[in-house]
């Protein structure tokens, strides 16, 4: 298994991490098998999708912050990060992904994204690869 940290710079926050999931991937040795990318945290998820125009991203955040909103009067949880946990419960805590050739197999324009929920923060992201 490998661990990588992230470190978040606002609230809402996609950031891409394929860069970072290849070299765990190559850093492992596997040829053929599936890549689990997982992030242990409440707040936070993994997610793929488009990493060539930048809006798409920019979509994510407002689109997800307007769905659901930070200070909805209707939240019970006291801590103020309820948004958060449904978030990472909708958008996911990992993503599995196909290696071969002992890289992922993305789509042309596929990257894979840190999805802040309740940031700023430092946050960690765990790759295992199984061959296969």
């Amino acid at each position: 298994m490998i661990r990588f940290d992230v470190r978040t710079h606002r609230r809402v926050e996609f950031i891409d991490i394929t860069a970072k999931v290849v070299d765990a991937i190559r850093e492992s040795g596997v040829e053929s098998g599936i890549a689990l990318v997982y992030c242990p945290h409440t707040t936070a998820g993994i997610t793929i999708n488009e990493n060539a125009d930048p809006a798409v991203v920019s979509d994510m955040v407002m689109k997800s912050s307007k769905m659901i909103e930070q200070d909805d009067p209707g939240f019970d949880y006291a801590e103020g990060n309820s948004d958060g946990h449904l978030k990472s419960s909708l958008f996911g805590t990992s993503e599995s992904l196909i290696v071969e050739a002992n890289a992922p197999m993305l789509g042309t324009w596929q990257g894979v994204y840190f999805a802040e929920f309740d940031g700023p923060r430092s946050r960690s992201v765990l790759v295992k690869v199984i061959a296969g």
